[in-house]
This record gives C-alpha cells, structure tokens and sequence, in this order.
C-alpha cells in the first residue's frame, strides 16, 4: 500500500492510521503511543469543561513530537422545559430502584447540578493550547468557530453518517471528511439524536466518494489487512480504527471490563440509546435491555449526565450489567498489547498484504 497519501501529507504523519477518539477509553498514554508507532493520536475531550481539555491537551503535548488531533462533541442542547425536568425526575426515579434491585446503591444528580459544556469554549482552549488538527462528531461546527480554526491554521475533520451529512461538511468548508459506517462501535456520529442514517460503511463510503473531493477517513470495522484494503479500495484515503485498542495497554477499560470483551459474540453487540440518549454501539447488558425496554431515555446530554454517576459506581463494583462497553460489529481477539505495537503490527500486515497482491 502507498502510505503517502492526502491524509499523511496534509496532517503530517507517516501512516494513513487514525487511532479513534473513544471517550472513557482513550487515555493520554494511548494517543502517545500512536503517535510513536507514526499514526495518528487522537485525544477525545467529549464534553469536558475548557480547564479540563487544557490540561489533557498539554500533558499530553509534553510527550508527543508529531501533531496529534483533539475531538470534541458539537451536539445541540435542549433546553430545559417543564416536560423535560418532569421526564428526568421520572428517568432518575427509575434508573436508581433498577440499580438497588440489582444490589447497586447509587444516588443520581438532580437536573439543577449538571453542568453542560458549551463547545465553544473548548474551541477556545483548543486555539489556546496551539493544537493543529480538531475533530469533532455530532454535528457540524457554526461558521465562525470554522472561521477561527482556520486562521489558526488547524486542520478540521468531521464526522459523517450519510451522503447528507458529509456534503453538508465540504461545504461548510471541512478539511477531512470521517466516513462512519454502522458497524462501528461507541457512538454514532450523526447529526441528529434520532433516528441515525442506519447505512453500512462500505456501502456508505463509496457513496460519499462520489459526492464530495475531501480527503476521507473511514471509520467502522477495522480490524485487519483485508478491511484496510478493501475501504482504501473503496475510497479511504485514512482509516480509523477505535475497537482494536479497546484491551490494549493504555485502554482506560479496567480488568472486569477488558475480561468481558474476551468472550463477547456477536448476538451480544447492539445499537442503544440507554446509557446517553444517542444512539451507540456496544455490548449488551441488564441495563440496556431494561432501558431500551422502557420509556425512560432522556435527549442527550441529560440520559448521559444522569448515568454518569450510575456507571461510576458499577466500576467501582466491577458490575458489568451497568457500565456500558462499546464495540464495533467486528469481533477479534482484542489484543492487550500496547496501542503502539497493535499498530505497526496492523501496519506490516497491511504492508504483506499489499505486496502479496502486487507480485
């Protein structure tokens, strides 16, 4: 394969690998690593106050000499209504009695306490600590945060779910268009909480490569050579991979969480909006079949702040039936290897492979 290619020379990396911004996954250590192994580090911020991203970014900075990218969550907030304070104060009710039911003692914020990150701010951090590439999913960015990053000189990628949304991106003048098929794990990036584009990746990304000129990325089932090679065929020119690391080294996943990644099977990988309200991909458990089976899902980023504190609990517990695991539709050996020997691995793989079908 011809590693040098839009996406290396545009962002300045020696391979066309993008490690995924899994947020309660990636750590630091892990983006530190990719970037060694010649990929891409990508540090995700989520929704994390200004002060907090500053932080992570220069931590992370401090070890890091290739430019490595920051992702960020451009949702829309829905105000706060009467009916959304009456459905929250049921949703609480209700997700604390399952919890106890389930020997989990845990009391949950009242509406009034979350605190909701405005992206902007972030923006401003992220021009602040000088960082040169942005990702960001849930939508698009408003013209004038566009505006700043490129008279900072940052490159901007972002994230699509349907030929809509990545036409809606070139034009909004995007740098990098990430291609996210429906077998990916974690969160789907969509610009709308519901219902999502429910397209394949390789029946989605050449669809988007006949529509726009940006460089893409592709996102979702990446796991070996033959996955690799066969989006490059049909028009990633980068490609991203995010359930590979998921038992890797610097994975913030603990023991009892990598442990159940050891015997998933297929049956066990579902789309859900139990846990955030926005539609993700993981592994099931007591809590998502209970909630997907009830009323009570808030918009997010209230189910997601409202569950925050139920997860943090479970770990604590080490119980799996209430901490959500995401992971992709691909099921492999989840290697506990560091991220930076899981990608030269996947690198000279893919590298055998090409040369294999050259001679």
């Amino acid at each position: 394969m011809k590693w040098s290619n839009q996406i290396t020379q545009l962002i300045g990396i020696d391979y066309p690998i993008i490690q995924a911004p899994m947020f309660g996954v990636t750590t630091p250590e892990m983006v530190i690593a990719a970037s060694r192994a010649g990929a891409l580090g990508s540090l995700s911020l989520g929704d994390l106050p200004a002060e907090r991203c500053s932080e992570l970014i220069r931590s992370t900075a401090a070890h890091v000499k290739k430019p490595f990218a920051v992702n960020i969550f451009v949702n829309h907030v829905p105000e706060v209504s009467v009916n959304l304070r009456i459905a929250y104060n049921e949703t609480k009710v209700f997700v604390e009695q399952l919890a106890l039911q389930h020997g989990l003692e845990v009391a949950l914020p009242e509406l009034d306490s979350i605190h909701i990150t405005d992206y902007r701010e972030q923006i401003d951090a992220i021009i602040t600590q000088q960082c040169k590439v942005v990702s960001f999913t849930f939508g698009n960015l408003d013209p004038h945060s566009i505006k700043r990053l490129k008279d900072n000189d940052v490159i901007i990628i972002g994230t699509c779910t349907s030929v809509a949304e990545a036409i809606a991106l070139e034009e909004a003048g995007i740098d990098v268009i990430c291609v996210q098929g429906l077998e990916a794990g974690g969160h789907r990036g969509s610009f709308e909480e519901a219902p999502v584009p429910e397209i394949g990746g390789f029946s989605l990304l050449p669809q988007v490569k006949e529509h726009v000129n940006a460089p893409l990325i592709y996102a979702g089932g990446l796991y070996n050579a033959s996955t690799i090679h066969s989006a490059k065929l049909l028009g990633a020119n980068g490609f991203q991979i995010g359930s590979l690391l998921l038992k890797s080294k610097e994975s913030a996943l603990l023991d009892f969480e990598k442990a159940r990644l050891s015997h998933v099977q297929e049956s066990d990988i579902v789309l859900t909006r139990s846990f955030s309200g926005r539609y993700a991909r993981g592994i099931k458990n007591t809590f998502i079949e209970a909630l997907d089976k009830s009323q009570y899902i808030l918009p997010y980023p209230y189910q997601n702040k409202l569950t925050g504190e139920l997860r943090r609990i479970a770990k604590a517990n080490k119980n799996v039936d209430f901490v959500n695991i995401w992971a992709g539709q691909s099921i492999h050996s989840y290697s506990e290897l560091s991220t930076a020997d899981i990608i030269q691995m996947l690198i000279r793989e893919v590298e055998n492979l090409h040369t294999s079908l050259v001679v």
